[in-house]
């Protein structure tokens, strides 16, 4: 995986060893969702979404590994807001942390990220790209361990990606 930071932007870019079609649907359905989103000992315990402009999804991630000391138990709540969705190609959305109720969060920086789904000859190239309103805003959230959370989230989609094609 690439990843690159530059000025207010965060940059991801992987390729998936999937067709197009399913990589698009592990981001858009909650079925697929629960199964990969989240860096590792980490679950979904809530997963609501409302795939459409101006829907949202609101989420927790809870660490359930014991073996993650002062984590284990912990929960972060996020919720992303749908701007744009271009079916199989594209989505569009401002990435909040949240509550538990979806109440966005003024403490944490949100983001506004841009999802570009391509299709390589039967894989799928996924490319990511996070703005915040700052540089310090993205300083903020890399230094939280984004960089981390979002290669081992994104090693489980490709893990989870097999397993459907598998099946």
């Amino acid at each position: 995986m690439l990843t690159k930071a530059q000025g207010q932007a965060f940059m991801l870019e992987r390729i998936f060893d999937a067709p197009k079609e399913h990589v698009f649907k592990a981001f858009s359905e909650a079925e697929h969702l629960k199964n990969w989103w989240g860096p590792r000992g980490w679950t979904l315990t809530h997963c609501n979404v409302d795939f459409r402009p101006g829907g949202s999804w609101h989420y927790c991630m809870k660490c359930m590994d014991k073996n993650q000391g002062d984590f284990y138990g912990f929960e972060s709540w996020g919720k992303a807001v749908y701007k744009e969705i271009a079916a199989g190609e594209k989505i569009v959305y401002v990435d909040y942390f949240s509550d538990a109720e979806g109440n966005e969060s003024t403490e944490l920086p949100p983001s506004e990220v841009i999802l570009h789904f391509e299709e390589a000859d039967g894989k799928t190239i996924v490319r990511s790209q996070s703005i915040f309103h700052s540089e310090d805003a993205l300083k903020t959230v890399i230094e939280m361990g984004m960089e981390q959370g979002i290669t081992e989230t994104w090693d489980r989609l490709a893990e989870h990606l097999l397993s459907v094609i598998k099946s």
